[in-house]
């Protein structure tokens, strides 16, 4: 499938199509459109895959960053309609190769265990931990990280 890649994005005007992306998902069914603004206006990069033309929101990370040496990704979601297209895999090709986060020397994220095979193919690395979830839910997650070659 074509899309196109989208890095600047203006959160508040997407609210509700990220809304309805991240509802697709009973993970984050609970959202609120206000909480969910809040958390953009704290968000430094916003990656999307829209589809040509109509520009609808069709996958989401969100991203926050110091630009030196950390980086971490949330809240990976592809919508249910594409799931199973590669979208994950290009959502993610486009967080890594974000022209704003190529100087940044690590990427990390926290996934659920059935996961970590998907972001081992795209790159990522495990940690040797597990961490428990921080609204408490009983399945842990595990820290991952993508490290670039130093320049």
């Amino acid at each position: 499938m074509t899309v196109d890649v989208e890095y600047d994005l203006d959160p508040e005007r997407r609210v509700e199509d990220l809304l309805a992306l991240y509802r697709t998902y009973d993970w984050w069914a609970d959202r609120t459109e206000e909480d969910l603004r809040q958390a953009l206006r704290h968000t430094d990069e916003l990656v999307a895959l829209c589809e040509p033309d109509a520009g609808v929101i069709i996958a989401a990370a969100r991203v926050l960053i110091d630009y030196v040496y950390y980086a971490m990704v949330y809240d990976v979601v592809v919508g249910e309609r594409h799931r199973g297209e590669g979208l994950g895999r290009r959502l993610i090709e486009a967080v890594v190769d974000h022209p704003d986060l190529t100087e940044t020397r690590g990427l990390s994220l926290l996934c659920r265990e059935g996961l970590v095979p998907f972001y081992e193919s795209c790159g990522f690395e495990i940690g040797d931990e597990t961490v428990t979830h921080p609204d408490g839910a009983p399945e842990p997650l595990r820290w991952m990280r993508y490290q670039r070659e130093r320049k």
